[in-house]
């Protein structure tokens, strides 16, 4: 298959990359704080340590075919620690924000759940690969001081990267996770399309939740306007359960917040009204 025809020219397949060059050895996994445009590239987030793995150790200086995997499953482990930025951009603690493989996981669940005419194994594995390149790229949000195109470069060099890195050790994989990983850029089947869906669902899902357990202290409105995005019929009427339930959610704490207010604002009359008879008592002689 040739790439060109399918990617814009920054994003064609790499015919080749070399894994013992010497980079610089930051040990950051993800591109988020750097802003510069045209310049960054996946090697720039690898720690040494995998990148030791790279470096040629026999005499005719190959490397062994195993590390390619152990350097592959070392720079896509990112993915189960880096948060997913939005929700820490609203507010929402650290600890409490999800990752990036979370998101993905519970993305995954879902597409196994699609209409039966619809094929449920390409959406699970369009739904595990989709933010793959995030382990290097980072999950940057369009708040972050990086371009729509920037952001689109970073992600085609870093998924080429990795489809370079792992085929030495598993051909098949490697041209496997690219075509998904595009299915899903360029929505080329009704599987990508289901599964941009369920992208966005599982965001509001998530929104929901947060709302659940946070009540009002964070305003996360932004992130249920993405129903409008949502094609499908099956995973719009999922979207649409969620905001009646979500709009149940805010009437009652609204309601409960107006409460309090008046409470709290008789309780202020009734302290004044006391304070003031305190003064107008004069002492008897």
């Amino acid at each position: 298959m040739i790439l060109k025809s399918i990617l814009p020219s920054h994003c064609i397949r790499l015919t080749h990359f070399s894994f013992n060059r010497s980079y610089r050895t930051k040990s950051i996994m993800n591109s988020i704080k750097n802003l510069t445009i045209n310049e960054w590239k996946p090697e720039d987030s690898i720690s040494k340590k995998i990148k030791d793995l790279l470096i040629p150790i026999s005499k005719n200086g190959t490397i062994p075919k195993m590390n390619y995997m152990l350097a592959f499953l070392q720079i896509i482990k990112s993915l189960k620690f880096q948060k997913r930025t939005g929700w820490i951009d609203h507010g929402i603690p650290v600890l409490k924000t999800e990752s990036i493989a979370d998101h993905m996981y519970r993305m995954s669940i879902i597409s196994m759940m699609v209409p039966p005419n619809i094929d449920s194994n390409k959406c699970v594995k369009i739904a595990v690969i989709h933010d793959i390149a995030e382990c290097l790229v980072g999950d940057i949000t369009p708040f972050g001081g990086i371009s729509k195109d920037e952001k689109h470069r970073r992600e085609c060099e870093t998924i080429n990267y990795l489809s370079e890195l792992i085929k030495p050790y598993n051909a098949e994989f490697s041209e496997e996770m690219l075509e998904l990983w595009l299915d899903y850029e360029e929505i080329r089947t009704i599987e990508a399309r289901y599964v941009k869906d369920i992208d966005k669902y599982e965001m509001i899902h998530t929104a929901w939740e947060y709302e659940l357990e946070y009540g009002l202290k964070y305003n996360l409105d932004q992130f249920f306007t993405a129903r409008a995005a949502i094609k499908t019929k099956e995973i719009g009427e999922l979207a649409d359960s969620v905001l009646e339930k979500r709009t149940k959610l805010m009437n009652d704490l609204k309601e409960k917040e107006q409460e309090k207010a008046k409470e709290k604002l008789k309780d202020s009359k009734i302290t004044t009204s006391t304070e003031s008879k305190s003064v107008d008592v004069q002492p008897t002689l």
